[in-house]
């Protein structure tokens, strides 16, 4: 569970949202805040927090909050 909390602070960092508006439906889609920039943040964010490199696939795949986990979780990072 601690790692779910580092995932979503991560989030929050770069979106300014509160963890409760996390959900599936957060994504590139329908957050329009959401752009190349925010992407980018999220995914060095995420390689700092969990100490992982993601390949550029995975970079690219990176488009909503529940394609991060599933991305951090072939990784082998427990959320």
């Amino acid at each position: 569970m601690e790692n779910l909390n580092k995932y979503n602070d991560i989030f929050v960092e770069v979106f300014g949202v509160k963890p409760e508006e996390l959900n599936a439906d957060f994504c590139k889609e329908n957050v329009e805040a959401w752009d190349s920039v925010h992407q980018l943040n999220l995914v060095t964010l995420a390689e700092e927090t969990f100490d992982v490199m993601l390949d550029p696939e995975d970079i690219l795949a990176f488009t909503s909050y529940e394609a991060g986990k599933e991305i951090l979780r072939r990784q082998e990072v427990e959320l």
